[in-house]
C-alpha cells in the first residue's frame, strides 16, 4: 500500500515537473512564433505605405514622371507645392465647404433620428433599420444617377447646396446606425431622471444624451467629413462646370493637363490627404470610443 502511495506521488511530481518545464519553455516558443508574424506584418505594412511614400517622394522632385523619380529626394524642392496651391486653392476651399456643410446637415438629421430609434419602441423600427442597412450596399454611382434628374429639375446642379445634399443623403444612414448603436447602450435611468425633474424629451436629449454621446457624434462627424472630402462619383455626376469643383475632380482634371509633369499632381494629392490624416490623428480616441461604445451594454 505504501509502495502504491509513493508511486502515485512520484507520478504527480513528474507530471508537475513536466507542466513547469512546458511553462518555462513557452516564452521561447511564443517568441519563435511571434518573430515570423512580426516580419510578415512589417512586409505587408511596407507594401501598403509605399504608394504614400512614392507620392511624397515624387512631389519633392523636379521630374517629368512618377516612374522616373529617384528613390530618395536628394535635392528636394517645393516648386510642385507652390504650383499646386496656385492652381488648386479654390478646389481645396470648395471641398472644405462641402465637407463641413455635409457634416452639419448629416448631424442635424441623424442625431435626433438615432436617439428616436434607440429610445422609443415603435412598429416598423426593425424594418427601417434594415432599410438603412441595405442603403449601405447601394453603389454611390447609382445614388448619383438617381439624383441627377431631381437636381436638374430643381436647379441644384453645379451648386454647393446640391453637392452637400447629395453627400448627406449618402452619409446619413451610416451615421444613424453608428450613433443608434451607442445611444442604445446608454442607461435609461439618466433620461428618466431628467424627465422626473421636469425636463421634456427635447431638453433631455440636448442636455443629457448629446453630451454623453460625444464620442459617437464625433466619430460620425469624422467619417461624414472624410466621405464628403473624398467623394468623386457624386461630384463628377452632378457638376459640369468650374464653378463648383472639389479637390477630387481637381486632381482628376489636373492629371490630364500635367501628363508630362507629375510633381504638381503628386503635391496636390499630398495636400488633399493632409486633412484626413490630421483628423484621424487628433480624433483617434473619439473614434475608438465611439465605434466600440455600442458593443457593450
Amino acid at each position: 500500500m505504501s509502495v502504491g502511495v509513493v508511486g502515485r506521488a512520484e507520478d504527480r511530481r513528474r507530471a508537475t515537473s513536466g507542466v513547469v518545464a512546458k511553462q518555462a519553455r513557452s516564452p521561447k516558443n511564443n517568441r519563435r512564433r511571434t518573430i515570423p508574424m512580426t516580419i510578415l506584418g512589417c512586409i505587408f505594412l511596407a507594401i501598403m505605405i509605399f504608394p504614400v511614400y512614392w507620392m511624397i517622394n515624387t512631389s519633392l522632385q523636379n521630374t517629368s514622371g512618377a516612374a522616373t523619380a529617384t528613390w530618395f529626394p536628394l535635392a528636394p524642392t517645393l516648386d510642385a507645392y507652390r504650383a499646386a496651391l496656385a492652381d488648386q486653392s479654390q478646389n481645396f476651399l470648395t471641398s472644405l465647404v462641402i465637407g463641413l456643410g455635409t457634416v452639419l446637415v448629416t448631424l442635424l438629421v441623424s442625431t435626433p433620428a438615432a436617439y428616436g430609434l434607440a429610445r422609443f419602441r415603435m412598429k416598423g423600427t426593425r424594418v427601417l433599420l434594415l432599410v438603412l442597412l441595405v442603403t449601405q450596399m447601394v453603389p454611390t454611382i447609382v445614388v448619383a444617377n438617381a439624383l441627377y434628374t431631381l437636381f436638374n429639375d430643381s436647379g441644384l446642379l453645379n451648386s454647393y447646396v446640391g453637392l452637400i445634399l447629395a453627400d448627406s443623403a449618402v452619409q446619413i444612414p451610416f451615421a444613424i446606425l453608428l450613433m443608434r448603436a451607442f445611444m442604445e447602450s446608454l442607461p435609461p435611468s439618466l433620461v428618466e431622471a431628467a424627465l422626473v425633474d421636469g425636463a421634456g424629451d427635447f431638453r433631455a436629449f440636448i442636455s443629457i444624451v448629446i453630451p454623453i454621446s460625444r464620442n459617437a457624434i464625433v466619430t460620425a462627424a469624422l467619417f461624414t467629413f472624410l466621405g464628403a472630402w473624398g467623394d468623386f462619383l457624386i461630384a463628377l455626376t452632378l457638376t459640369s462646370t468650374d464653378a463648383v469643383r472639389p479637390i477630387t475632380l481637381g486632381i482628376y482634371n489636373y492629371i490630364g493637363s500635367n501628363v508630362t509633369n507629375w510633381g504638381p499632381v503628386m503635391a496636390t494629392s499630398v495636400l488633399a490627404s493632409l486633412p484626413a490624416a490630421l483628423l484621424l490623428i487628433f480624433a483617434q480616441k473619439y473614434i475608438a470610443a465611439g465605434a466600440l461604445g455600442g458593443a457593450v451594454k
